[in-house]
């Protein structure tokens, strides 16, 4: 029986005894061994080297979610600064890279679940690697809302909006840290998996995307064995570049709650959604996507974007369990897009005031 601590699992040692043997002999981590690891990347402590050969390791062996759950526990336990507004919001915990070719809906689509009464909250950074492309951030600069604002300013907003955003240099700095040494890189790392379940609002109910279901089902797998994570609902769906927009055509849909994960599949031109991934493509991903949003708020655009923006905003409403299906959350999402009540989300996302400017 070994009688190593965690603090005797130092990244080279792992590497060398457990996960750096290659892909097909690479062995799983413990749950105290991938913990003691987030430990010592959190502090700096492992040369560029080392650190970029184990994340190159985890990359090909593919991380477990018991392993995974050891990663986020502590970036959540030691990084994270939580702050919970009183709405209990719906978590959108897009890929923090970003999208690079296609315009991103879950701003419009969590301004309209807002006017509908859901709350959301989204998170990311800034220019993350590997895409370094355009993220939640980017496009509410451009439509000139507060981004960088504290934890608690964050909760105030999504209080006072129905929507609020969570900026990853004040959840996580620690995390935030080590974004020079992610580019180097050049490829993903389990970081980009596991900032995504950053849950800065201490939200009930998380909404994300995947390429394929088994991604789904890993992560729901490391929701239920974290015991920091307290989600009473995960929904995911297949994404646009990743990203929490609605993949058009027939597209996978996992949900977990209660300990059971089932899926299914849609055909989104049920739900209005009837046309090619081609034509949501844009030129300049943040500032054609503010002023998509902004025209189909207001009811100028009734084109394949409203229809795009009117769905994920249904997935964020049937999420919270504010309708019993999509139809329902659809309907609803359809109304603030006639009333145009969207818009007043807006209005009151520019004018919000940081407590320590008011």
């Amino acid at each position: 029986m070994s009688t190593d601590t965690p603090e005797d699992w130092t990244i080279k040692r792992l590497m060398t005894e457990v996960v750096g043997s290659g892909p097909r002999s690479a062995e799983d981590m413990t749950r105290e061994q991938a913990a003691a690891a987030m430990h010592q990347i959190l502090d700096g402590e492992p040369k560029e080297t080392t650190l970029g050969a184990f994340w190159l390791a985890n990359r090909w062996k593919r991380n477990t979610p018991e392993e995974l759950a050891g990663f986020v526990d502590v970036l959540r336990n030691r990084s994270i600064s939580t702050a919970s507004p009183d709405c209990n919001p719906v978590d959108c915990g897009a890929n923090y890279d970003g999208k690079a070719r296609t315009a991103l809906l879950g701003v419009g689509a969590g301004l309209v679940a807002a006017a509908a009464g859901t709350p959301v909250i989204a998170h990311s950074g800034d220019r993350i690697p590997t895409q370094e492309a355009c993220a939640y951030k980017h496009v509410l600069d451009e439509l000139g809302v507060e981004t960088e604002l504290t934890p608690a300013d964050s909760a105030a907003m999504a209080d006072a909006t129905g929507f609020g955003f969570y900026y990853q240099p004040a959840v996580a700095p620690e995390l935030d840290a080590l974004v020079d040494r992610r580019r180097e890189m050049g490829v993903r790392t389990f970081l980009n998996t596991i900032e995504t379940l950053a849950n800065p609002a201490e939200a009930a109910v998380h909404l994300g995307s995947f390429y394929h279901l088994p991604y789904a089902k890993k992560l729901t797998e490391t929701v239920e064995l974290s015991e920091t994570l307290e989600f009473d609902r995960v929904i995911m769906f297949q994404g646009i570049e990743g990203y929490d927009d609605i993949r058009p055509g027939y597209t996978k849909v996992g949900e977990w709650q209660n300990g059971e994960f089932t899926d299914y599949e849609i055909e989104t031109a049920a739900y209005g959604m009837d046309f090619e991934l081609a034509d949501l493509q844009v030129e300049d991903v943040p500032t054609d996507s503010a002023t998509i949003t902004e025209e189909v708020l207001a009811g100028e655009r009734t084109d394949e974007f409203a229809d795009a923006i009117a769905l994920n905003a249904a997935f964020r409403i049937y999420a919270r369990g504010d309708v019993s299906d999509l139809v329902a959350g659809l309907e609803r999402a359809r109304d603030i897009l006639a009333d145009g009540s969207g818009v007043d989300v807006l209005s009151e996302l520019r004018t919000f005031e940081p407590a320590g400017r008011a």
